[in-house]
């Protein structure tokens, strides 16, 4: 997701639309803070922008001598701040399912534009595009009806017909989109090589090998197909050559027949048996919780647990935990296997998925591995009766399959995979194996990142200095929050074992992550490790954060009810207030050792902020 910094990416190219007007004073000297969708009180040498200006500044193409500045202080910024995505993901696949009302609009053109740009930089791409909206409408248009039980399509022969019609033209229209790559007019300057004039090469083929999903439960599906096997080694070959793949959503049997798949089932099939860093869906809408708010993060458990609570009420919910459920039985069912060989990135909950014969599909006794994805479709997901819960079982199972990060993005968004993937928060709705965010035990290298957190405060006079020597003393007693590298949040627990109760001290919480429930997670996670290490109470000292604590079920108490040990060290001049909570014994299971570790793979965090004593 680019620098922390920037709300949004967009394409280069792009960002003169966002720059309107500019009004002018002298003698002004400043660092540009950009946030995208407008300019807020920006100041530059001899230059303050506001949002109510006059003059329009082309970042790429020339600017007059008032917007210079602005010009190359916003693009030098953006390049040094999205430099640890473009380290992150080069050379990085991802699966990027483009869903079929997207392929039906026209936000198709961004999307693949943004494609080809990230592909530039190193990314590699299977894309997989639907077909579903396209193919009901050419079925209406010949006279016919189609036809769906749960999830998938009733392929007859007019529907194949149809599909094979529509795949043709799909790829087609792909293939021409992605093949000018950009504009040359402005690097020609740098001299003149071959390839540059080569456009982006897309691979497509017989990828994918199906079955037919046959007579289930007295219905006959016709020329629908399963997945049985991701031809993994050929889909690599094609990106180690630098070509964007098409997976098609048409798969052959060994018998030689074309059979329909489902689109979502070939996407996460071909994620899980890629081991794909990323698989990314492109949707016509955002994930948003009951109070309209866009959901951006769920762990698998949340994302299980969610999907799980719903399975009386959705048939997606119900297949979801019954292909759990049998996941979970065939991996056992293959542990004594002579052949067995892991999927690769594992980090789920459950156990690794086992495959065997090298066909990814059956162990031998009818249990089906990993391999085989996660349909959704027909007319729950059209209805969107339950919103996008569709979408979010298909991520929870790819989790769970081993891919560590699936993205659902709002495909009319403009620029949604740039802003999703180029800065920190991004823009879509991100569910993960592992903990995007998560709190662990300081060592010796944070003692800098905190020291950055608690500087202001201490300053401020809201926390009591610490020396760096002091710190480095008591840093076994200190948990971080760490973001991408960086620490955002800290606080120590200092246990008085006699007494059963601990104090929470420097407690703080960067001011860029604050209303995101950092503070809330970091004193959960306090707490469960006082428990854990068998205390009933914990106490703190606070100046300025009394509220806060209390609304957390913290009661305000006398400086008797401190450790006599502890009392001793108050510092009676700062005239803090003492506040205590009784620890409820913690049954959930979770430990603070359980919590995953930070994922570094991206960009920055400027760390300040705040809390208690």
């Amino acid at each position: 997701m680019a620098a922390a910094s920037l709300s949004s990416c967009i394409p280069i190219r792009n960002y003169h639309r966002l720059l309107r007007k500019f009004t002018f004073s002298p003698s002004v000297t400043y660092l540009p803070r950009f946030n995208f969708g407008g300019i807020q009180s920006v100041k530059v040498s001899n230059i303050e922008v506001n949002s109510s200006c006059e003059e329009k500044i082309n970042l790429l193409g020339d600017a007059d001598s008032t917007g210079a500045i602005v010009k190359d202080d916003l693009f030098v910024r953006f390049f040094r701040e999205a430099w640890p995505y473009f380290l992150a993901h080069r050379g990085s696949t991802f699966v990027v399912l483009i869903s079929a009302e997207i392929v039906d609009s026209p936000h198709l053109d961004h999307i693949l534009m943004d494609v080809s740009l990230l592909h530039g930089l190193g990314i590699k791409f299977v894309l997989v595009p639907g077909t579903h909206v396209q193919i009901d409408r050419l079925l209406i248009e010949r006279g016919s009806e189609p036809k769906f039980v749960g999830s998938y399509r009733i392929t007859d022969s007019d529907s194949l017909s149809a599909a094979m019609d529509v795949w043709g033209r799909i790829r087609t229209i792909i293939e021409m989109k992605l093949s000018p790559g950009p504009s040359l007019s402005g690097v020609r300057r740098h001299g003149d090589k071959d390839h540059w004039y080569n456009g982006v090469s897309v691979a497509s083929g017989n990828f994918l090998a199906a079955k037919r999903r046959g007579v289930v439960f007295g219905i006959d599906y016709a020329s629908t197909g399963e997945v049985k096997k991701v031809d993994v080694s050929r889909i690599r070959e094609r990106l180690d050559q630098d070509s964007i793949v098409l997976l098609s959503d048409l798969g052959y049997s060994s018998s030689g027949e074309v059979l329909n798949c489902n689109t979502y089932e070939v996407a996460t099939a071909c994620a899980m048996a890629l081991g794909a860093e990323k698989l990314i869906c492109v949707i016509d809408g955002p994930i948003l919780d009951e109070s309209g708010r866009r959901i951006r993060f769920l762990s698998l458990q949340d994302a299980d647990r969610l999907i799980r609570e719903r399975a009386k009420q959705s048939e997606t919910a119900a297949n979801y935990v019954k292909a759990v459920a049998e996941e979970d039985l065939a991996s056992l069912a293959c542990d004594n296997s002579n052949y067995t060989v892991p999927s690769p990135n594992v980090k789920a909950f459950g156990q690794s998925p086992k495959f065997q014969n090298g066909v990814g599909f059956d162990c031998g006794n009818g249990f089906w591995s990993n391999e085989q994805g996660f349909a959704i479709g027909g007319q729950e997901r059209a209805s969107r009766l339950n919103g996008y819960l569709s979408e979010l079982a298909a991520a929870a199972f790819v989790c769970r399959g081993g891919v560590q990060r699936v993205h659902l993005l709002d495909g009319t968004t403009g620029g949604v995979l740039l802003k999703e993937l180029f800065q920190r928060d991004g823009v879509g709705t991100m569910v993960a194996s592992n903990l995007y965010e998560g709190m662990r035990m300081a060592r010796g290298t944070d003692l800098q990142g905190i020291t950055q957190v608690l500087l202001p405060l201490e300053e401020s006079g809201t926390l009591i200095k610490r020396t760096k020597e002091e710190l480095l003393e008591a840093l076994d007693s200190f948990t971080v929050v760490e973001r991408e590298g960086h620490v955002i949040a800290c606080a120590g627990l200092f246990p008085f074992s006699e007494d059963k109760c601990g104090e929470i001290a420097a407690f703080a919480v960067s001011p860029e992550c604050r209303g995101q429930g950092w503070g809330d997670k970091l004193l959960d996670y306090i707490e469960k490790k006082a428990s854990s290490l068998g205390l009933q109470m914990l106490f703190v000292l606070t100046t300025r954060m009394a509220d806060w604590f209390v609304r957390r079920g913290f009661s305000e108490c006398s400086i008797d009810y401190i450790p006599e040990e502890r009392r001793k060290k108050i510092n009676i001049s700062r005239r803090s207030k003492y506040y205590m909570k009784k620890l409820v014994p913690d049954k959930s299971g979770v430990r603070p050792n359980a919590f995953a570790p930070l994922d570094n793979s991206t960009s920055t965090c400027v760390v300040t902020s705040s809390c208690s004593d």
